[in-house]
């Protein structure tokens, strides 16, 4: 395949991986008579622990070969990157219950695009910084910090128009839960660019580029359940909720969790897959395009399902507003990979 073709695939999985990701938390809305970490919880163990293994098992020969001739620092790296990114895990799906799917995708996914794009680009490549890739990347990052800040303002018109949120939580502190996601949720991407040589060790023993990030996926995503389990579990144990899974009525639920959960996952392995694909800078520059297309996706099932049917006409101008100006930061990032 020639780099052309080869770019143009990496970019159509980033999107696809992007719609995947943004599309993850629908099932909150249909899932009324669970509580968050009923939800949450399932839906973690899907997406973090019955889906990553099995596919790590399937296409990297030798896994546990691979780790045991990978770098103790990569092993260690992506586990702790994991974690944090389950912390983050939690303080998504709480902020993303506050303020809603549209608004509160938009907040935290683009806040992971800058930490996790620009700091690693910052860190690793700094030679890059100044030269025209790098900076048209700072172009399309700036280009989405004013998208979301026009995002947000939709989101405070929205709020201040209405009498009050579903969910009882103030503003603020849904607010303030979208910021912790969306600089913890980053780590996500750390655990794929400093798990490299982990990826590398798989490609050596007969693994394919595309899959080898599989083998860190894992890493990352069991230490990301053990946060997001662990929490969930405290709730339920709290509120004495272990009832509610066997709850008359809800048998779908474990089919709507079982969908977030592969959606969730998958939308990650095909992120890695696309981001290999881009080449060198790939995880730097997927990495926005892939939440971009997560963030627009976000909104474009938050109007869908209703959450913007009340809201002002100044609300929905300023959010139409910010979601042009995403689209306008992936064109951007998809030209900085062109001058790679």
């Amino acid at each position: 395949m020639d780099a052309s073709n080869l770019f143009s695939a990496g970019f159509l999985l980033l999107l696809l991986g992007g719609v995947m990701q943004g599309a993850f938390p629908l099932p909150l809305k249909f899932t009324t008579r669970w509580r968050w970490e009923h939800i949450w919880g399932a839906g973690s163990l899907m997406a973090l622990l019955l889906i990553p293994w099995p596919v790590a098992l399937a296409t990297v020969p030798d896994l546990w070969d691979v780790y045991a001739g990978s770098p103790t620092s990569a092993l260690v790296g992506a586990l702790l990157f994991g974690a944090a990114w389950g912390i983050g895990g939690v303080f998504y799906g709480l902020g993303v219950a506050a303020v809603g799917l549209s608004l509160g995708l938009s907040l935290i996914l683009g806040l992971i695009a800058v930490f996790g794009s620009l700091i690693p680009l910052a860190l690793e490549h700094p030679e890059r910084i100044t030269h025209p890739s790098g900076l048209t990347v700072l172009g399309g990052v700036a280009i989405m910090i004013v998208g979301l800040s026009v995002c947000g303002l939709a989101g405070r018109a929205k709020q201040d128009a209405s009498a009050g949120r579903a969910s009882g939580v103030p503003f603020a502190v849904g607010l303030t839960y979208c910021v912790l996601a969306g600089v913890l949720s980053a780590f996500v991407n750390f655990g794929l660019i400093y798990g490299a040589s982990i990826s590398s060790q798989a490609v050596a023993r007969g693994t394919t580029p595309g899959d080898a990030p599989n083998a860190v996926w894992a890493l990352v995503f069991s230490a990301n359940y053990l946060v997001n389990a662990g929490y969930c579990v405290w709730l339920i144990a709290r509120r004495s909720s272990w009832s509610t899974f066997r709850a008359r009525g809800t048998g779908r639920y474990w089919m709507a969790a079982a969908v977030m959960g592969a959606l969730w996952a998958g939308g990650i392995v095909v992120y890695g897959r696309g981001a290999v694909a881009l080449g060198e800078l790939g995880a730097f520059i997927g990495f926005p395009v892939m939440l971009t297309a997560s963030i627009l996706t976000g909104n474009v099932l938050g109007v869908l399902s209703g959450e913007w049917r009340d809201a002002s006409s100044k609300a929905r101008r300023l959010m139409v507003a910010g979601v042009g100006l995403l689209i306008l930061a992936v064109v951007v990032l998809a030209y900085a990979n062109r001058l790679v």
